[in-house]
């Protein structure tokens, strides 16, 4: 099993263009796709994209999964992001397919309800340039005030659980922003639905990838949210549990 690693804050990062050295091999958002799955979120999903826009100098490739009955994806392709219809059938399923569409080595996750700091992008290319297959963005670093408490304490709570069942401390199982090197995406087969996010931490761990989590900033969302704090709860729970023990024993 892999060593997960614990970023600084990123104040040694060039925050400019994601780059640590000048290398023919390092990564830049020419190589990037950032993805995620939207579901009526014309409140938010320009703000996002726009800041998707400005961090990478427009470089950065963005593919919305969208399942909305709302301006949403009216307003991506606006924006110039690549959309792809589907019909609404959960969180997993579209952020499934949003990390298998594109063909760029490096896929960043994000949420579409500006919670997320996509001027952190630079940080998270930066570890992945640094050797890391994901990087994973954790919220509860910094406090995440900005989280409802019992939202906060659940996220405490699955990250535990996770630790517990894979003999590995990590902090924040459930964070919607993550980077991955392609082939970690393309080597797994991803089963869960509303606990896609901590199956997305959990496999890629389990089978020896580098993973490092890096803290970031968590803002108040834009928008209502679409999860039921308790039936959501559970399900991530249970799917916790599934993913770690499956992997225990494959």
């Amino acid at each position: 099993m892999s060593s997960i690693q614990r970023q600084a804050d990123g104040s040694d990062v060039d925050a400019t263009d994601g780059e640590t050295s000048d290398t023919e091999d390092e990564y830049t958002f020419e190589d990037v796709s950032v993805v995620m799955g939207t579901y009526n979120e014309e409140a938010a999903i320009a703000t996002v994209i726009d800041d998707v826009e400005a961090v990478t100098d427009g470089k950065a490739e963005i593919v919305c999964v969208d399942g909305s009955s709302d301006r949403t994806p009216e307003i991506a392709r606006e924006k110039g992001a690549r959309v792809i219809e589907q019909e609404p059938q959960g969180y997993g399923v579209a952020v499934r397919e949003a990390i298998l569409a594109p063909d760029r080595p490096i896929v960043v996750t994000t949420d579409c309800d500006d919670t997320y700091p996509m001027e952190q992008l630079p940080e998270f290319l930066a570890a992945i340039n640094d050797g890391a297959d994901v990087v994973s963005g954790d919220r509860l670093y910094h406090g995440a005030e900005a989280m409802p408490a019992f939202n906060r304490f659940g996220n405490q709570a699955f990250a535990a659980i996770a630790s517990v069942l894979m003999s590995e401390r990590v902090h924040d199982t459930t964070t919607g922003m993550r980077a991955y090197r392609r082939e970690v995406v393309e080597s797994i087969e991803w089963t869960e639905n509303t606990g896609l996010s901590a199956e997305l931490l959990i496999r890629p761990l389990m089978r020896g990838y580098e993973i490092r989590e890096q803290p970031i900033a968590y803002r108040e969302r834009a928008g209502e949210t679409k999860l039921d704090p308790i039936e959501g709860g559970l399900a991530i729970a249970k799917s916790i549990v599934t993913v770690c023990l499956e992997e225990r024993f494959r």
